[in-house]
């Protein structure tokens, strides 16, 4: 794991597309083509911001994959994570090679399969990710499934991601959030090449301790990212507030 300590979000997304984009920029040059997988929600707006500002991206060579959508929620939702993706990025692409979609209102397990045979078209080169304050990863909620090698599945979503998405703002109470999602797949996540991880804010401190200071469990999601062999971690001073490193 490689840790980098931010004194604010805005710093911690310039470093994090920064880092992303040397390895978006590798990939083109030495294969071609590159894959990627994007991560949405509040604790991404800057590194996704800054990563459209990368100069000397090729993006008519990028493919884009993403983590996780809600079963059941419409595309006009306004925590449609499809929606945060066209609006925040691909509007602004528009020579972008192509990108894949997880449609969360349609047959979930149909959609799965979709999803996991083009997945296993496109070997993933960096993946941005980030950790939710229960420490999930995309939406495995712990205990997560650390074996399965479907690379899209179906997750329950717990008490403690829902309040999440409450409290950012993206639902008017806690009933209106989906009780479950299509995520990517934990193993699916270790297969990039390299990991991206971006996780600003107080609110996460603990998860971060739990994820990178504790031992690897299904308990802690992300605490399987510290098996990755390229895994960079930006943190600001909030989220790293509880670690010993800090």
């Amino acid at each position: 794991m490689n840790l980098t300590i931010c004194q604010n979000t805005m710093e911690l997304g310039a470093k994090a597309s920064k880092e992303g984009a040397i390895l978006i920029r590798e990939a083109i040059q030495k294969q071609g083509f590159a894959n990627i997988i994007l991560a949405t929600g509040t604790s991404q707006f800057e590194t996704l911001n800054q990563l459209l500002a990368e100069k000397d991206i090729d993006w008519s060579k990028v493919t884009v994959f993403h983590l996780d959508e809600y079963l059941g929620l419409p595309i006009t939702h306004p925590a449609s994570f499809r929606k945060y993706l066209l609006e925040r990025f691909f509007t602004h692409l528009p020579q972008l090679k192509s990108y894949f979609l997880i449609n969360g209102e349609v047959d979930p397990a149909e959609e799965c399969a979709r999803l996991g045979e083009l997945i296993s078209k496109h070997p993933i080169d960096v993946a941005f990710v980030g950790i939710g304050e229960n420490g999930h990863l995309a939406f495995n909620d712990p205990p997560a499934d650390f074996e399965t090698e479907e690379p899209y599945i179906v997750v329950d979503l717990d008490h403690a991601c829902r309040m999440q998405q409450f409290g950012e703002g993206w639902f008017p109470n806690l009933e209106a959030v989906p009780q479950q999602a299509i995520s990517m797949s934990i193993r699916q996540i270790m297969k990039s090449k390299a990991i991206i991880c971006s996780v600003p804010d107080s609110r996460k401190a603990l998860a971060i301790k739990n994820c990178i200071e504790g031992p690897i469990s299904p308990d802690h999601p992300a605490s399987i990212l510290q098996s990755h062999p390229d895994y960079q971690l930006f943190l600001d001073e909030g989220s790293s507030s509880l670690i010993s490193m800090h």
